[in-house]
């Protein structure tokens, strides 16, 4: 039987952590901050998503913020459910070789929306910033970097799910867009966590503090807050 997915700050050595992250891992000693964040700008997320995808783009965006409305001030576990029900609705799976060209790029919320296509990352980092547009406080979400065994065969891939914890060392829920209904992580068994970050940390190792600036370490992660800011997201 595997091994249950471990609530708690994930217990890897630094020098596994470092190992299995590597191709997400920017050195040590970068001394990378955040730029200050823009205000929340939806004529400015209609115009760029006007400009990259047109109408139909458009649409999903308006969708988007019909929900953000709809949700606004709601019972935290509707806005859960809502929020990952409606990526998904939206997104459909796709590799980021057959939409980018790339191995690995990390989408905004606007290019996955207006693409309709995406991965497990581009689900994660939606739902993250949605749920956060909604008022969930950003330290109770994380974006957690799993090993996941996929059907019978157990294979194993690289996979990403958001958590939700009620309190800093609570059991997370786990929102993911391979299982329709949102668990608590013990109950996903298919699922090994690797590491976890949000804008504030980044956490491995058997601490509950955060080990590092998630923008400093985390590349792709700077450079997706980077495309938001541009578009109006934050």
């Amino acid at each position: 039987m595997p091994a249950p997915f471990n609530p708690s700050p994930f217990k890897l050595s630094r020098r596994q952590f470092l190992a299995t992250a590597g191709a997400l891992l920017l050195g040590a000693g970068l001394g990378i901050h955040p730029t200050p964040a823009a205000a929340f700008d939806p004529q400015r997320l209609r115009q760029s998503m006007q400009q990259a995808y047109g109408q139909s783009g458009l649409a999903v965006l308006e969708e988007w913020f019909a929900m953000l409305e709809r949700l606004r001030g709601q019972d935290v576990q509707m806005q859960l459910r809502e929020v990952n029900d409606f990526f998904n609705r939206r997104i459909r799976w796709v590799d980021d070789m057959v939409v980018w060209g790339e191995e690995d790029y990390w989408a905004t919320p606007l290019e996955a929306m207006g693409n309709g296509r995406g991965d497990c990352e581009d689900y994660s980092i939606a739902k993250y910033i949605t749920l956060k547009q909604l008022g969930v406080p950003g330290e109770r979400l994380r974006m957690i970097y799993v090993r996941a065994r996929i059907g019978r065969s157990q294979i194993t891939q690289a996979h990403m799910v958001l958590g939700y914890y009620s309190t800093p060392n609570a059991e997370p829920l786990v929102l993911d867009n391979i299982a329709p209904s949102i668990t608590p992580a013990s109950q996903r068994t298919d699922l090994d966590p690797l590491f976890s970050f949000n804008s504030e940390g980044l956490w491995a190792g058997g601490s509950s503090e955060s080990r590092a600036d998630p923008l400093a370490r985390l590349s792709r992660w700077r450079g997706v807050l980077e495309r938001m800011q541009s578009q109006g997201f934050i």
